[in-house]
């Protein structure tokens, strides 16, 4: 199992919009251009979440993964339900958990059954542009996690713009666990319980999912800015910190 660190390791967006991914080719790549793309990724995101994701109503209501209400549910027919007159409050614990049957099944059926022709193209063109900027960083990160193994992605990020930057950003097929209330470490004991069988790796950028990497005993790969693309990752040279922990 892969566990991902989800944001400036699969997905760059902060990187874009502050410069500093452009800053690493010290001078050669445009900066400028980066946080064009950035915001306009920003805009994309924030659409799609108020539009088709009820964040407006739910973004005070932070879950660490999309089924953690499933308690709540009673499984009621939402083909009619009207989520605008409802009168939910984020009290509301079975209220809330629609919502989140309604997202999880919107993630699983992708962004065609909701966005129109233009708008996904507008998306891949967006997509395309990114990824020559970023040196094939994207497309290079989403050959890996179409090998045979599961892959697991956690963000410090709320989950709701978090699953809709999966769906941006083709990355739609995999789970999402947000850390941003629970730390990273509870996520991981979380996947650990989930696929209690497996062995695991971590791959990340930042200190956090490193050091709960080493609270589990799990090899831990770090990614950076340097070589200014996803950066020789492969399952080749992931086994080696396999092989050395296991």
């Amino acid at each position: 199992v892969y566990v991902w660190d989800m944001d400036e390791t699969l997905i760059l967006l902060r990187s874009l919009l502050n410069g500093t991914y452009a800053e690493s080719f010290n001078g050669s790549k445009d900066v400028k251009r980066g946080v064009e793309i950035g915001r306009m990724w920003e805009k994309h995101i924030l659409k799609i979440c108020d539009d088709f994701f009820f964040y407006e109503q739910i973004e005070e209501c932070n879950e660490p993964f999309l089924d953690s209400l499933r308690q709540y549910d009673d499984g009621k027919d939402l083909s009619l339900y009207d989520f605008k007159q409802d009168d939910f409050d984020d009290l509301n614990k079975r209220k809330l958990a629609y919502r989140h049957r309604a997202v999880a099944h919107k993630y699983e059926k992708g962004l065609c059954p909701f966005l129109d022709s233009e708008s996904m193209n507008v998306l891949d063109e967006l997509y395309n542009v990114t990824d020559e900027y970023t040196e094939r960083w994207l497309s290079s990160a989403r050959a890996f996690l179409e090998q045979q193994d599961i892959h697991i992605l956690v963000t410090s990020g709320a989950l709701i713009p978090s699953l809709v930057k999966c769906l941006l950003f083709r990355l739609d097929t995999f789970l999402v666990y947000s850390s941003i209330d629970v730390g990273k470490l509870q996520c991981f004991k979380w996947i650990k319980e989930r696929f209690p069988k497996f062995r695991f790796c971590v791959i990340g950028d930042g200190w956090e999912e490193c050091a709960a990497a080493q609270a589990m005993q799990w090899p831990f790969v770090k990614i950076d800015l340097q070589p200014h693309r996803f950066p020789g990752v492969t399952p080749k040279t992931v086994s080696y910190y396999f092989a050395a922990v296991y």
